[in-house]
Order: C-alpha cells, then sequence, then structure tokens
C-alpha cells in the first residue's frame, strides 16, 4: 500500500462522489485507501460512503454518532492507515488531489518526514479568513519557531511513521507539524498548492476558530515548555508569590516593633492582605505543581473517546 487518504468530513455529502472520482483520476496505477471520517453529519453523507465502501473494496468508512472535531476525525483514522505516506485533505473540494505525487516526490527528494501545503493564493473571504489566517499563522510560527506559512492547510503528506507517533487531541489538528517535531521528526517542508473555491455548501469553521487556534497555540507551547516539569513553572509561580507574601510580613513586623509602634493594628493596614493573599497563592501553585508531578509520574496522558459507528461493506 502505497498512500492512505484520510478525508474528514461535516455534511458534505454533494463533493463525496466526485472527490472520489478525482482521486481515482489522481493516483491512478498506484495502490492507496481512502479512509471518509464523517463527524457526526446531519444530511445524507454517511449513506453516500456507505454505497462508496459497498461499491469500492479500496473506500472505507469510519462514523461518529456526534461531531467529536477534525483532531479526533484524524486520530481515529491514523490508528487504522496502512499505506507507507499518509495523505489528509479536506473533503470540500478545495483542495487538490493532483497535488499529492508532487508532494511525495518532494518530501523523497529532501528527505523530509512531512510535507505541508501552502494556499498562497485563496478563494476566501479577506476579512474574516485572510487577513485573520495570516496573522494566525504568523503567531504560530513566532510561538513554535517552525515556519511554515500555512499550518491549516488541510493537504499535507506524512511518512507513515509519523502518524503513528503523534497523538492528535483537541483542536490540535492545526498545529500537526509542531507535534511531530516535538516528537522529533524535525525534517519539515512546504510546497504551494493550488486552492480552489468551494463548490458545494458553506464552510463549516467560523471567525471563533481563530480565537481557539490562539488558546491551543498557547496549550501547545506550555505543554512543551513545563509538560515534563510542572513544577517549574508552578513552582517558579509559587516561589515569587511566598518571597512576596514573606517580604510583606517582615516589612509589617519591623515597622510595627521598631518604628511607628503606635500605629493601628497591622490587620488593619491593606499590607497584611496583600500578604496573606499572595502567601495563599503561593501555596497553592506548589500543591498544583506537586499534584501534576504525580499524575504525570503516575500514568501517561492520553486522551480518550468513544467511537458509536454503524460500518459500511469493507469499512472498518
Amino acid at each position: 500500500m502505497q498512500f492512505s487518504l484520510v478525508v474528514p468530513l461535516l455534511n458534505e455529502a454533494e463533493s463525496l462522489v466526485e472527490l472520489q472520482q478525482w482521486i481515482d483520476q489522481s493516483l491512478k496505477g498506484k495502490s492507496y485507501e481512502i479512509f471518509f471520517v464523517d463527524d457526526g453529519s446531519t444530511d445524507t453523507s454517511w449513506e453516500v460512503i456507505s454505497q462508496l465502501a459497498a461499491k469500492y473494496s479500496h473506500i472505507k468508512g469510519i462514523r461518529f454518532q456526534r461531531n467529536y472535531g477534525k483532531s479526533q476525525a484524524l486520530h481515529a483514522a491514523f490508528a487504522r492507515v496502512q499505506g507507507d505516506y499518509v495523505v489528509t485533505l479536506d473533503a470540500d473540494l478545495q483542495d487538490s488531489p493532483e497535488e499529492i505525487l508532487p508532494m511525495k516526490a518532494l518530501l523523497e527528494e529532501n528527505q523530509w518526514d512531512l510535507i505541508s501545503g501552502w494556499k498562497k493564493k485563496r478563494y476566501d473571504s479577506i476579512l474574516f479568513k485572510n487577513l485573520p489566517s495570516r496573522l494566525f499563522n504568523w503567531a504560530a510560527r513566532r510561538v513554535s519557531g517552525i515556519y511554515l506559512h500555512d499550518f491549516n492547510c488541510g493537504l499535507k503528506v506524512y511518512k507513515k511513521e509519523v502518524v503513528q507517533t503523534i497523538e492528535v487531541y483537541g483542536e490540535m489538528h492545526r498545529y500537526i507539524p509542531v507535534l511531530a517535531a516535538q516528537s522529533g521528526f524535525q525534517n519539515i517542508g512546504e510546497k504551494v498548492v493550488q486552492h480552489q473555491a468551494r463548490k458545494y455548501g458553506k464552510s463549516k469553521f467560523g471567525i471563533e476558530r481563530f480565537v481557539r487556534g490562539f488558546l491551543d497555540l498557547i496549550t501547545l507551547w506550555f505543554l512543551h515548555r513545563f509538560g515534563k516539569y510542572p513544577m517549574h513553572f508552578f513552582g517558579l509561580l509559587g516561589t515569587l508569590m511566598l518571597l512576596l507574601g514573606f517580604g510583606f510580613t517582615a516589612y509589617l513586623g519591623i515597622d510595627k516593633l521598631f518604628i511607628h509602634t503606635s500605629r493601628r493594628l497591622i490587620s488593619q493596614r491593606p499590607e497584611f492582605y496583600i500578604a496573606l493573599t499572595t502567601m495563599i497563592l503561593g501555596a497553592q501553585f506548589f500543591i498544583a505543581g506537586f499534584l501534576a508531578e504525580l499524575i504525570l509520574k503516575g500514568r501517561p496522558h492520553k486522551d480518550r473517546y468513544i467511537i458509536n459507528s454503524s460500518t459500511p461493506p469493507h469499512g472498518n
């Protein structure tokens, strides 16, 4: 098996047959399988996938009973792929399957672990998609240190061992290159790909995805920096808070005993409450750090979810 194509989708029934035909034409003469992952569609997407799977043995379907998100859809398919190269692309016909073979050739030529598409010319709204996407990609490059122009491009080609090593969870599908780099796959490339205008339906992503994307980026940076040793983060904050609290406490004691002995009670001064608050916060940060260390040492962290599915013929 040369290629495993993973196509996550949500309410894309109109485009699936056309996409399947486009893929078959683009990969003619190659051995490949296609995983259509129905992420809780409410239209007839699953019926179309079932019909395609019954007709073609290289087409397989995975169905979620409700919408879990693109990351979980990719993760479910990554666990089942058999091809030497794994390709991800969107089901809306905006990613061209004709780019797969040139991307794979470029990946082999440069001995990359994965290659990401770059939609240099986009057919999306400038205000609501292009500009936020540029800002998002700039921030992702700055935080991750990986200089890709288009982190969120759905068209990517991976070596099989990459997708079988990383764990895509939450909303981290945008940062698969970052997850791969953190897992030791540092050879990451990029290729300009043709972006198609949407032919059917409408986009399933709104402006809120960029807000979630930035929050996920902060999470990814934190886990990369402190994921193995959370006490280094919480302990530092706890130490600063405790030092600040002890400093105010010492100041209040010295001032009351030796300088202004006739002043009002210490408990009536604002410095007392600052000292009390910072010391409590410092202790809580230390407790959070200890608990994080215990959880981390006690068991490996893996997010789990349940797939309830009816499998079409030849499906998984």
